[in-house]
């Protein structure tokens, strides 16, 4: 048996993944604060979780973590995908405590998810991964969408971080930038002012060019290259790359 956690499966990548998972006879479980009727299938379950709630996660999560833990299945894999693009504002003008919730949902929130799955998870018979979806912002700022650049450059430490820590074990983590993905955080960046957003062209041209690839493609991709096929540990994979 081989058992997937995913977060943000409500639409989008997340929901993409899960879905081609299941089709290729994964269990899988995903996490968020709502799920998506596609997945229906007796080997989904879904944790209701706002991810952007810090307090609530462990709570949450633990008896599912300790619930997979007790099938002893041969592989076990996390991935982070869960992501908020808000706020969008360039640094002066963003409020406080939009900034906290970002910071929660884009990277405290899979430190504390790989930190429960590194402490449930301990049996170096099985196999265990962890993906963290990350993007080309991690290495480029972003004029106006500084909290999610720094986010995701913090969960691509993250990953090497569990690299230096739990190398030599059976646990394997990478990132991955998964491309320019056609669903609702593009649209979301497209309907910003350029006052909040000056690179709001970048985003703009991104569609207007046709450069944005369907959830279901990319998705594909990581299943069967990163969650299903073998990887190099501690690789941060491009989209041209899967």
């Amino acid at each position: 048996m081989k058992n997937a956690i995913v977060t943000g499966v409500s639409r989008g990548l997340g929901e993409a993944l899960a879905a081609a998972l299941l089709e290729r006879g994964l269990t899988v479980t995903g996490v968020g604060r709502r799920s998506s009727a596609r997945l229906a299938s007796e080997r989904y379950r879904f944790v209701s979780c706002d991810l952007a709630d810090a307090g609530a996660i462990e709570a949450a999560l633990i008896p599912t973590l300790d619930a997979i833990a007790g099938l002893r299945s041969e592989y076990v894999c996390l991935v982070n995908n869960a992501a908020t693009a808000e706020p969008v504002g360039v640094i002066g003008s963003m409020a406080s405590d939009a900034i906290v919730a970002s910071l929660t949902a884009n990277l405290i929130a899979p430190l504390l998810l790989a930190n429960l799955f590194c402490r449930v998870f301990r049996d170096t018979a099985q196999e265990r991964r962890i993906i963290n979806v990350s993007s080309g912002a991690a290495q480029s700022a972003l004029p106006g969408g500084g909290a999610y650049s720094i986010g995701k450059a913090g969960l691509e430490m993250l990953t090497m971080q569990l690299v230096a820590e739990h190398g030599a074990s059976t646990l394997k983590a990478i990132s991955v930038r998964p491309g320019i993905i056609d669903t609702g955080m593009q649209q979301f960046m497209r309907s910003q002012s350029p006052k909040a957003l000056p690179s709001l062209a970048m985003f703009q041209d991104f569609h207007a060019s046709g450069q944005l690839v369907a959830p279901n493609v990319v998705a594909a991709k990581i299943a069967d290259k990163l969650v299903l096929g073998e990887i190099e540990q501690g690789r941060t994979y491009l989209y041209k790359d899967l």
